[in-house]
């Protein structure tokens, strides 16, 4: 089986989508083994019925921010079911960030595996988190700072995919440095760790199930 890498995912620097995604902030997280309304309900969403295609999505998106104001971090998760390793996952994508996605993790990842990565937009933080059974096993912001339980497991498979993991080479800006792109990695090691293959063709087609997160609870 030929290794997923980096260069696999070179397609996103190019990509119109991806890039508006990456600049407004977006959030992705694959869930193993729930469906996706009841992957909606874990995250305690309201349901908004469902839509064909990754414009329904931001149509519910901007209706949803038209009607809050600036400091209301609720948000519209889209969901829908897509094939992959061990089984059915359920993809999980908003423009959030992936900040409000991220406590429910655990939740999500009980008995099975939850993987997500993120954009926050503007100078960017971006995120990786890799759950299993509820634990947070290799987490990063920049691959050369991990953290979890297992935070260098992925080490070997990570020079594998393309991470430049050398703590003294500066990234550029938006997230390459030499002979590398970060961005561009995450998503082949999201695939190796799901075996879910990300395109524009899988967002635009998919038939979303949509529901409103509320607000992170004032006790968090």
């Amino acid at each position: 089986m030929t290794l997923v890498t980096a260069r696999d995912y070179a397609w996103i620097r190019s990509s119109r989508m991806f890039g508006d995604a990456m600049a407004s902030g977006y959030g992705l997280a694959l869930v193993r083994g729930i469906a996706p309304a009841d992957v909606l309900l874990l995250m305690e969403a309201e349901p908004k019925g469902t839509g064909k295609g990754l414009d329904a999505l931001v149509e519910e998106h901007l209706e949803h921010r038209d009607g809050t104001d600036y400091w209301d971090d609720s948000f519209i998760a889209g969901a829908f079911a897509v094939p992959g390793a061990d089984g059915d996952w359920t993809l999980v994508f908003d423009f959030d960030g992936g900040v409000g996605t991220s406590r429910f993790l655990p939740a999500l990842s009980l008995n099975g595996r939850a993987v997500s990565h993120s954009t926050n937009g503007g100078k960017p933080m971006d995120l990786f988190d890799w759950y299993e059974n509820g634990e947070l096993r290799t987490g990063f912001e920049g691959p050369t700072t991990r953290y979890g339980s297992t935070p260098d497991e992925l080490v070997p498979l990570m020079r594998e995919i393309g991470f430049d993991l050398a703590e003294d080479e500066d990234e550029d800006e938006d997230g390459t440095g030499p002979g590398t792109d970060t961005k561009a990695a995450v998503l082949a090691l999201t695939e190796h760790l799901t075996g879910v293959r990300f395109t524009e063709e899988l967002l635009k087609g998919a038939e979303y199930h949509f529901g409103h997160v509320p607000e992170t609870p004032a006790a968090e």
